[in-house]
């Protein structure tokens, strides 16, 4: 008599388990967007302040990773997961990598802006930050459709990756030949370059949270391949 009485409480408490583990991979990938936010604003803006405050915040999404990664590897080990259930325990898993790399990619920009406020202000500023927005918002697209789980969403993020690298190669063109032209430009410069092509990676990581998702939602990778142009050498 007792398991038929238990068994609907097991299968309402993982689906708890469940949505928590989902909020929680939410709540970090609010705290690593606000991240990237706040390091393209204090890298166009040359904000220290807001630089360090972005510095500091890694630590928490790397604990908030360990924490998650815990809670997944416990309801693995006690729960056992099939099908959909064990499609959210694992893309939460990658997810939270993909994560934990746009924080540390945050930083790595925040860490950069005391080297380029001793510098004066060049005319990159604006490029800068239309890439940045650019890739902001596909980053917060992903995550959107990661919570409501609309799949068409994270495929356009997938599809539309190139947009991302076409403006790190105009940048990176344009950064190049300003050097190139003026040999005060070779500190700063180098420097942007760090800045663009951590943007570059960040979007990277958004489109392997889309396809993360599309699995999630559906059981299927995602099958086709985007025409890749050839990048530009950056060593």
């Amino acid at each position: 008599m007792t398991g038929p009485v238990k068994a609907p409480h097991i299968v309402k408490a993982f689906s708890e388990e469940l949505e928590q583990l989902s909020a929680d991979v939410s709540a970090m990938g609010g705290m690593a967007e606000a991240m990237v936010a706040d390091a393209i604003e204090a890298a166009t803006n040359r904000d220290g302040d807001l630089a360090g405050d972005v510095v500091a915040r890694d630590v928490q999404v790397d604990d908030m990773q360990r924490d998650i990664e815990k809670k997944i590897i416990r309801l693995l080990a006690l729960r056992q997961p099939i099908a959909q259930d064990l499609r959210v325990c694992i893309a939460a898993l990658k997810i939270v990598a993909d994560l934990e790399r746009v924080g540390d990619l945050a930083k790595s920009i925040a860490r950069r802006v005391p080297t380029l406020n001793e510098s004066d202000p060049t005319p990159f500023a604006g490029s800068v930050e239309r890439m940045g927005k650019l890739v902001l918002s596909h980053l917060h697209q992903v995550l959107d459709a990661y919570a409501t789980g609309e799949t068409s969403r994270a495929v356009g993020v997938w599809e539309r990756d190139d947009d991302v690298d076409e403006h790190y190669n105009a940048l990176f063109r344009e950064l190049v030949q300003a050097m190139a032209d003026d040999s005060q430009m070779i500190g700063p410069g180098a420097h942007l370059l760090f800045v663009a092509k951590n943007l570059e990676r960040i979007g990277d990581h958004a489109t392997n949270i889309a396809e993360v998702i599309h699995y999630l939602v559906t059981g299927r990778e995602i099958a086709s391949e985007r025409p890749r142009g050839p990048r530009p050498e950056t060593s």
